[in-house]
């Protein structure tokens, strides 16, 4: 099934990057779990292979190589941690709203030193007040001259701690066209963040608090216009985060299948594998099973992404499929192994943890669910791929 999306050139990346994962993040894992500290140091050393250029383009440093290859990165790192496949996943949506709201200027600028792995971006919409509700946003920006000053706080804003340049989403208005988007470099004066704090799982991965207090910033900093802060969120949602957390689950979804497997024909009952009861091999065929539609649905999309093709509906099914598959398998997984999936030492309980961090970002299952219900009676609104499907194609090498 692979073959019928990959190329040579995605099939040696799949192995660069599963190399990379065994030597370098593997050996860490242990180390993670136990502090649970941002791992600062392994995010640069991942940076530092170019990986987070995989869809900028070879004028700006960028790999070029599109949504797919993008997907194989996340994917493979995801496979040994949840939290790098995390880290490059928030590190994409920050390039995603340069990518397609920034000017000449701004590109050459800020993609370059992310494509060459010396920069960490972000992007930053969620309040605690008002969530998934991006309308209800009430952190703001006001014109000062040749500026812009900054109040308020984002939360659960990926690679916070570890993040050189922010992309935030303010209001400079009101209702729908009042939302700006502006690059705020963290070491920029009244800009601070929130203390780190470690959740159920993802250890090893920032997505904490950002705080602005009479932040100054340059007007070119701004992204698009006035009022083009809901299409810089909405795009950057659906064109990359969606898929980007796609393949997070597809990579744990994979860990979780070799790991459960692995156990079952290793673990002795009855005078023989555990694997050899038939009961356990009904739930290691559905496991497989969800595993290959899951990694069909998302190659799908993202290829046809990569193809400048409309393509909403198929990302926003990945991510529920993938999602709900891969909680799906983490549960019979945890079954499989019994009392010894608690144990704390074993990988399959990790796994299940980070599966439900990929939930609710970039839309519940549900969310996704009243989306493509609105596909299927004919209301849906306009495509996001299909307004910026085009850019997307051009930008391949």
């Amino acid at each position: 099934m692979d073959a019928y999306f990959m190329t040579d050139r995605h099939e040696k990346l799949r192995r660069e990057v599963r190399t990379f994962a065994e030597s370098e993040v593997r050996r860490r894992l242990e180390e993670m779990e136990r502090s649970r500290a941002v791992q600062s140091e392994l995010s640069r050393l991942i940076a530092a292979q170019g990986w987070i250029g995989v869809t900028v383009g070879p004028e700006f440093g960028g790999m070029g190589l599109g949504h797919l290859a993008k997907t194989i990165i996340i994917e493979e790192l995801a496979r040994v941690s949840g939290a790098m496949g995390a880290m490059v996943q928030a590190s994409q949506l920050g390039v995603a709203k340069i990518l397609h709201f920034g000017t000449e200027e701004q590109k050459a600028r800020w993609l370059p030193p992310i494509a060459g792995g010396r920069s960490l971006p972000t992007i930053a919409v969620t309040e605690e007040e008002s969530g998934g509700h991006v309308l209800g946003l009430s952190a703001s920006a006001v014109r000062d001259g040749d500026d812009y000053i900054l109040n308020g706080r984002k939360v659960y804003v990926g690679n916070s701690h570890v993040g050189d340049v922010h992309g935030v989403v303010v209001r400079t208005g009101p209702g729908s066209t009042g939302l700006s988007a502006f690059l705020v470099e963290a070491d920029r004066s009244g800009f601070s963040l929130g203390e780190h704090r470690p959740a159920l799982g993802l250890h090893g991965f920032s997505f904490g608090e950002l705080v602005m207090e009479d932040c100054r910033v340059p007007a070119a900093n701004r992204l698009g216009a006035e009022g083009q802060g809901l299409a810089v969120a909405y795009s950057s949602s659906v064109l990359y985060g969606r898929p980007n957390l796609t393949a997070v689950a597809l990579g744990i979804h994979q860990a979780l299948v070799e790991e459960t497997t692995a156990f079952a024909a290793k673990r002795q009952r009855y005078g023989g594998p555990l694997a050899d009861l038939s009961s356990i091999k009904l739930k290691l065929g559905l496991m497989q099973s969800r595993l290959m539609t899951a990694r069909l649905a998302a190659y799908h999309a993202v290829h046809l992404l990569d193809e400048g093709l409309p393509c909403d509906a198929e990302l926003m099914n990945a991510k529920f499929i993938n999602v709900e598959y891969a909680l799906d398998t983490a549960r019979n997984a945890m079954e499989v192994h019994g009392a010894c999936g608690l144990d704390p030492s074993r990988q399959v309980e990790r796994y299940l943890r980070d599966a439900h961090h990929i939930y609710a970002p970039a839309g519940t299952s549900d969310v996704q669910l009243l989306r493509l219900a609105e596909v299927a009676l004919g209301t849906a609104k306009r495509q996001w791929s299909e307004q910026l499907g085009p850019q997307i194609t051009a930008g391949l090498g």
